[in-house]
């Protein structure tokens, strides 16, 4: 699985699972989807459970949107990255939060080492 970090808010990820897997199957996507085993907790915006997905295209990023949109919830939508090249010690992600599928209301940036432990943690927070 790649490493980007989706999310729906707590207590709504088995739905949000089942839900995109029935879209995958109807619309003949390649694209496996996991529930992690591990929640994150955001000052500003709540407790999220995280979800893998193995592909990151614009037909993914669209169900990640109406899944929200459907349940009317907050969902993190992960994977994008900085202009930059930069080395560093810590791989990081950024995330837009979405309220309701359609909504930006705010952005996060996690963090998580390079090796060993693959738990991400959220090292900035920012609220529009």
């Amino acid at each position: 699985m790649k490493d980007q970090v989706y999310g729906a808010e707590k207590g709504n990820g088995k739905k949000v699972v089942s839900w995109l897997k029935e879209q995958v199957e109807s619309t003949g996507l390649k694209l496996e989807i996991k529930l992690e085993d591990y929640i994150i907790s955001t000052q500003n915006f709540g407790d999220f459970e995280l979800i893998s997905l193995s592909n990151d295209s614009i037909p993914v990023r669209k169900l990640i949107s109406k899944v929200g949109k459907r349940y009317g919830i907050r969902m993190i939508e992960g994977g994008y990255k900085e202009k930059a090249r930069i080395l560093r010690r810590r791989k990081s992600d950024y995330a837009k939060v979405l309220l309701k599928g359609e909504k930006v209301i705010g952005h996060l940036e996690f963090e998580t080492p390079r090796f060993g432990a693959k738990k991400w943690k959220i090292k900035l927070e920012e609220k529009r």
